[in-house]
């Protein structure tokens, strides 16, 4: 019997010191959204980003050209069987490239 009383009060006292804490964690959460580029012919390439890539990619052919609602160029590149994806803006100045 004092068993029993012991475990009540036992259970009892865990009971009423139990808290429920909600807590709600924030997380930053950052979208990389990918820029939408269409399909343009290679003659449409502004001529200060042909005269970079002449100069920086020297061999290398135009083989497909696409551009970007903010100005951005992605222009795709080969030579020999290399090829290569670099990206201009409009005033020729180099963005990045991937392969």
């Amino acid at each position: 019997m004092k068993n029993i009383f012991l475990t009540a009060a036992l259970v009892l006292a865990l009971g009423v010191n139990a808290n429920v804490t909600n807590t709600t964690a924030t997380k930053a959460v950052t979208e990389k959204q990918e820029k939408e580029y269409k399909k343009i012919e290679t003659a449409k390439i502004p001529a200060a980003v042909k005269q970079e890539i002449d100069t920086k990619y020297e061999g290398y052919a135009i083989t497909e050209a696409a551009a970007s609602a903010d100005g951005e160029y992605k222009i795709s590149l080969t030579k020999a069987a290399k090829k290569v994806i670099v990206y201009y803006n409009s005033a020729g100045e180099y963005v990045k490239e991937t392969k």
